[in-house]
């Protein structure tokens, strides 16, 4: 199947929800400034999803091949246990707004527009997986992204790239020689359907992490995801 392009999905930004988050007092001049931004980018902005139906081809205890590309992860290969078609992904705030925060010279403005963003990003992939539920009829959903987990670094973005196929020429985003996306606010990784809720925040320990979707589970990776006794305790 080839891939699908969501071309500028519609977005609202909430200005008094972003004030509140970027501690800017209502009604204050820094206030008036936010809210020309948030303006800015309501008209600007174009965020993008690409994604394709793959059909899941062989599984080995630490990898998973879906449409002839391997991925190696032991967390991605049991939580694809009993699943045979996923939803490999970009999202994107757009080139439009990347290109619109380049050019704000001021550095706390130029702060205020990543933020922007950010949010945007946020509401684009969040309406994309919504669609994605309800064309292909899949219920609940989880996702996982390279570099979420040490078990499935950043290098895994390669092949999720190839999957997808000439992502750059179909929504402007770039893979980077050391595997960061251009626009910096862009998401990748893997759909799927699933009947237990997974995030992969409920493996990572890391303490303070603002993007955190659930609490950490010291026992989880032991109970579910362990291969051998040799293996060390968390990935």
């Amino acid at each position: 199947m080839d891939s699908i392009i969501l071309n500028s999905i519609p977005f609202q930004l909430d200005s008094a929800g972003l004030r509140k988050k970027l501690h800017v007092k209502e009604g204050s001049h820094d206030a008036g400034e936010l809210d020309g931004l948030i303006q800015e980018a309501q008209t600007i902005g174009k965020p993008k999803a690409l994604y394709k139906e793959a059909f899941i081809e062989s599984r080995t205890d630490e990898t998973v091949t879906m449409d002839g590309i391997k991925f190696k992860s032991r967390v991605l290969r049991v939580n694809l246990d009993n699943v045979h078609r996923v939803f490999p992904y970009v999202v994107t705030c757009g080139l439009e707004l990347d290109g619109w925060s380049k050019k704000i010279p001021d550095f706390l403005q130029s702060f205020w527009a990543e933020e922007i963003k950010e949010t945007i990003l946020h509401i684009a992939r969040d309406s994309f997986i919504k669609q994605v539920q309800e064309y292909h009829q899949l219920g609940q959903v989880s996702r996982m992204g390279p570099g979420s987990l040490a078990d499935w670094p950043i290098d895994e973005q390669r092949p999720l790239f190839t999957l997808l196929g000439n992502v750059q020429e179909l929504i402007g985003v770039n893979l980077t020689p050391s595997l960061m996306m251009v626009p910096i606010k862009s998401s990748s990784g893997i759909l799927f359907p699933t009947e237990v809720q997974f995030a992969s925040c409920q493996l990572c320990p890391r303490e303070i992490c603002p993007g955190r979707r659930a609490p950490y589970d010291k026992h989880l990776y032991d109970k579910k995801y362990r291969l051998t006794k040799g293996e060390p305790s968390h990935p």
